[in-house]
């Protein structure tokens, strides 16, 4: 059974999106990394939903459902950098604001929703989302005041959600 997963979106990454005119566009990749500055897809597999969250003045906004298709780099990515003063991932241009930049970034081909930021997750069920380690134990979101997140810290990074929260993101942002 496939598991989902939510990825943090920072200001930076959501304003590159706009500027670059990413908006209503399906992103075909986003990129892992293992270093701090790009958030490590670890234990996601083909199959698996990941929804790239943002956070806007205390709101959180599904920006995209992204459905994993593959985690190799393919033909599609260009060819690889000889040297460090490369492009990473030059026949993924288009969406280089998702990290392709990163340190280590990894190609995350992914089959996804167009990029939007005008569907909020309601307040009362930002308060009743849980994610799930590898050890079954559960967590909510820290920081949710009346149905606002005042610090993002405990939504950044790549988390995998109960199985009940990945049902309820699912509904929200539909088909």
């Amino acid at each position: 059974m496939p598991d989902a997963f939510t990825v943090l979106w920072t200001q930076e990454t959501c304003r590159a999106l706009r500027k670059e005119g990413r908006v209503g566009g399906r992103p075909p990749v986003a990129f892992s990394g293992a270093h701090s500055s790009l958030p490590a897809w670890s234990g996601a597999r083909a199959g698996d939903e990941v929804y790239a969250v943002h956070v806007n003045r205390g709101e959180v906004f599904v920006v995209s459902r992204m459905r994993v298709v593959d985690l190799e780099r393919g033909d599609c990515c260009g060819e690889a950098p000889a040297t460090w003063r490369d492009r990473a991932f030059p026949g993924h241009e288009d969406w280089v604001a998702l990290g392709a930049g990163g340190c280590g970034a990894s190609a995350v081909h992914v089959d996804s929703t167009p990029v939007r930021f005008d569907q909020p997750i309601p307040g009362e069920l930002l308060g009743q989302l849980t994610w799930r380690n590898r050890r079954n134990q559960t967590r909510g979101l820290k920081y949710v005041v009346d149905g606002r997140l005042e610090r993002a810290v405990s939504l950044q990074g790549f988390y995998r959600l109960t199985p009940e929260s990945a049902d309820e993101l699912a509904e929200l942002v539909g088909p």
